[in-house]
């Protein structure tokens, strides 16, 4: 019995791993948004204020700095709450927010958002590459319009 179980249970998880490793989507949204790098910076990183105007993420519990651990609220389509650890990854000021978090091999996340200046204001991007054998089971297709409602309700909250 345990010979059986090595003979083909190691083999499948093993299988399950590896191909986890190499399963990756990546979502990407940008939107123009008529502000300065340093005013869309200043509410993206004021995370107290995100139940107030973010559909998406209504909750950043601690603050973004370099190595910072944070527990985000994400609420999906469905109204519920999903619950992630995060970890600030990079943090270049006016310019980048890198968050990485998730169980390695079953489903991870590397959530950027990128401010680039451009004539008219700042494009504002949200780039994510989810990895790991979870994918095969998760529809993601609300990943990306999430993302374009989030940049949307940011654009709001800066012409407020």
């Amino acid at each position: 019995m345990l010979w059986s179980i090595l003979k083909w249970g190691l083999p499948a998880l093993a299988f399950v791993a590896v191909a986890g490793a190499f399963t990756r989507k990546t979502f990407h949204v940008e939107t123009v948004i008529p502000a300065t790098p340093e005013q869309v910076w200043a509410v993206l990183i004021d995370t107290k204020a995100y139940s107030e105007w973010n559909p998406v993420f209504v909750s950043v519990e601690g603050t973004y700095a370099q190595g910072a651990k944070l527990q985000n609220k994400v609420r999906d389509p469905k109204g519920n709450i999903l619950e992630m650890t995060a970890t600030v990854i990079a943090l270049n000021p006016e310019r980048e927010l890198r968050q990485y978090g998730g169980i390695p091999g079953v489903i991870t996340f590397d959530h950027r958002w990128l401010l680039e200046p451009v004539e008219g204001g700042t494009k504002v991007i949200q780039h994510e590459v989810d990895r790991g054998f979870y994918l095969w089971f998760w529809n993601s297709n609300w990943i990306e319009p999430a993302y374009r409602s989030v940049n949307d309700a940011l654009a709001r909250e800066l012409a407020k």
